[in-house]
Formats: structure tokens, sequence, C-alpha cells
């Protein structure tokens, strides 16, 4: 949420910032509706004095002026009410460095790291890998679940849990807390995260338990100070979730349904910041550098994108992707995403730190460590043997205790 305060002050700036998001929010209505609430909160400000200064014998204008206060308290209400529809509506507007563009295709690839991986043999794509050593099975998930679900097992359920275990040990080092955080969030937990108001047809919502299941691990890491004050000395708070994440893929009707690079549901592993404002640019980059150092680590080739204006989601005000070269394939495929959503979501959440002069929001910050399923695909088709078996990142063998898959 932005401060209405800035839309004021900056309605132009605050309009185009808005188009370029393509989102469409009628700003003018929002200020008419501000300016209304605060000529209904001054009438009744007046009133209310006027009244506290009236003596015994003025009871009938007193009586006046209490009528006419309970007549415009509904006023004020239905006032407030729209206007918050409205100010929750608005996305966080992207910051100057962000390239402007309608959509995905107007991203820009800012570099490209590791070579290409080469073999002397034509490279399979993971699900015929798979498939053939009995480590991916969706055909029983759709059995069982239906599409878009699968099991994962044997060597790639060991690669799962080295994963993540390679992932909490390289961020420990950093300064990033572990946790498992819960995967069902209250409504107003889950809009305070900003995901709601556009994107609501990706989330799984419980009727009867008036709760929604997590689309990825942040959204409850971020709700998990809501209504805290943090003291300065405490930032930055970071923490590296892992959980099962459920998405509806609705806006993703007919791609890649079959394997498990599109599912319903998957692990991750997800870094979460809490910093002070001045330090968020940096603390992007940082978070950055952690996903490419994962990546290293792995010696998979990759590639950094920066999201244009019109990709970007309604809470960041800046992101970054790392597309992951998958052989089998022959193309690039996005393993990670890291978003600044600068004090956008610490205000609708009310989180805060405290200053020497008082309370400021914090700026709240998001980035992919390892999305399971794909970095499973990543691996597979990079490690993939021209007998049909898988070799294990040297950085993962000390977990699964194996060095080949067969």
């Amino acid at each position: 949420m932005l401060d209405i305060k800035f839309i004021r002050q900056n309605s132009e700036k605050v309009k185009e910032g808005v188009a370029k998001k393509q989102a469409k929010v009628d700003i003018d209505r929002l200020l008419a509706l501000d300016e209304k609430k605060r000529e209904y909160l001054q009438k009744i400000e007046n009133m209310r004095a006027e009244q506290n200064k009236l003596g015994k014998d003025d009871i009938a204008k007193a009586q006046g002026l209490k009528a006419e206060i309970k007549k415009l308290e509904p006023e004020l209400e239905n006032t407030e009410k729209e206007l918050q529809i409205l100010l929750r509506q608005i996305p966080n507007l992207p910051l100057d460095t962000v390239p402007v563009g309608k959509d995905d295709s107007e991203n820009i690839v800012l570099r490209e790291e590791g070579k290409k991986t080469k073999f002397d043999f034509q490279p399979k794509d993971y699900m015929d890998i798979g498939e053939k050593l009995d480590i991916i099975d969706t055909q029983r998930a759709a059995k069982v679940s239906g599409t878009r679900f699968g099991y994962i097992k044997g060597g790639a359920a060991m690669l799962e849990f080295a994963l993540v275990n390679l992932a909490l040990e390289t961020l420990s080092k950093d300064k990033f807390i572990p946790v498992v955080p819960p995967v069902m969030l209250k409504p107003e937990m889950m809009e305070g995260m900003g995901y709601v108001e556009r994107g609501a047809e990706e989330i799984y919502y419980l009727e009867r338990d008036k709760l929604y299941l997590v689309g990825t691990s942040e959204q409850s890491i971020g709700a998990m100070h809501s209504g805290e004050t943090f003291q300065e000395k405490d930032l930055p708070k970071r923490y590296a979730g892992f959980s099962t994440c459920f998405r509806r893929e609705a806006g993703a009707y007919g791609k890649d349904t079959k394997g498990i690079l599109r599912v319903h549901q998957f692990d991750k592993v997800e870094m979460f910041s809490f910093c002070h404002p001045e330090k968020s640019k940096e603390e992007h980059q940082l978070l950055l550098k952690m996903e490419e150092k994962l990546m290293k680590l792995l010696e998979l080739p990759y590639r950094v994108i920066n999201i244009c204006t019109g990709d970007l989601g309604d809470p960041a005000a800046a992101k970054y992707d790392i597309e992951a070269w998958l052989p089998g394939q022959g193309q690039y495929r996005e393993t990670h995403s890291t978003s600044n959503t600068t004090d956008y979501q610490a205000r609708r959440l009310n989180i805060r730190y405290k200053t020497k002069d008082g309370l400021e929001f914090v700026h709240m910050l998001n980035g992919t460590a390892f999305a399971i399923g794909r970095m499973l695909i990543a691996i597979i088709e990079n490690y993939q043997q021209k007998d049909g078996t898988v070799l294990v990142p040297k950085v993962l063998q000390k977990y699964t205790g194996f060095k080949k898959i067969e």
C-alpha cells in the first residue's frame, strides 16, 4: 500500500507508475474520496468541539449537533471503505532502474553465466530420463490427484533433501535464520502481503476454514512480524524458509501440462529479509548474489534477467529472475526470482522499526533459494549421461551419499 500523503503530493507520478504496471486504478476518484473523507472528519471534529463548549442551557442545540454527527458518521464510514478499496488496488510503483515494458518479452537479459552444457550425444528431456530411472512419476500422480502433480521418488527424493540442506547450510553463514512456516494464512495476512487484489485466481482458498494455502513460503514469513516493531540495530532480519507451496496455475492453461515444471504442489526454500529502507537496494543485490552463489555451487549454466514494469507483480518495485539452461529442452527456464517490495507490504501489515526520531516502515524483500522441482529438472538435464544415468553435482554428494542416480 502506498502512503496517502505521497499519493496526494505525487499524483502524476503515481498514475505513471500504475500505467507502467499495466494496472487500472482511478487515482482521481481516490483523491476525491480522500478530500471528502477529510472534509467529513473536519466537520465532525468541529461539531464535537462545539458540543463540548455548550452549557446545560443549550440542550436542544447539543442534541441537534449530536443528530448531525450521527448522520455524517455513516457517510464518513462509506467514504473510508471505498477509499481503502482503491488504495489496496494500487500496485507498488516500479523503481526508476526498472526497464519499462508491457510484458515478459521486454525483460532484459543482464548476463549469462557458465557455458551451456554440451554432450557427445543427443540430450534428453528430464521426463524421458526421470521416467526410465523411475524417479519421477506423473502418471500415478494423475491417477491419484489429477493433472499437474507428480511423485518424486528414489534418487530424486534424495536430491531434494540434499538441495534443502545445501541451501540452509549456505544461507545460515549469512545470518539467514532457518524456519519452517505455516502453509495456511488468514485472509487478512494474505491480503496484507498484496497478492489478493490481482492474482487471487492463482491462490487456493479453503472456504470452510477461511484460510489460504501459500503459493510461496514468503507469504507466511512476511506476515510473521505483522503489527510488530523492530529495533533499528536488529535490521536486517533474514530468514530462510522451507515449505510446500500450492498454486492453481490458472494463468498457465495448456502450458507445461506434462512433467513437474508447472505443478499445483511443490517444495521451496525461500529467502526473506526485513531491512532498513536505505539498505533495501543493497539487500536486493545480496539476495541475487546468494541465488547466483547457489547456482554456481551446483555448476549450472544460467542467465540473469531484469524484469520490466509490465511483468512485475503488484508488491514488487524491482525484480530479477534467474533462468537455468536446460539442454534437453534447448532453452532457458526460470528457476529463481528475487523482489524488492520496499515498504508496500510493510504498510499493509504495519511492520515498523524504531529510530531515534520515531517509527518508520521497514522494507521487505524475498528471493528464491531453490524451487525444488525446477532445480531437479535443471540437474537431471545438465548432469545426464549417455547411458541414461544422472550424475549428482559434487556439492550435493556429501548429502546424498551417492554420486550417480541409476
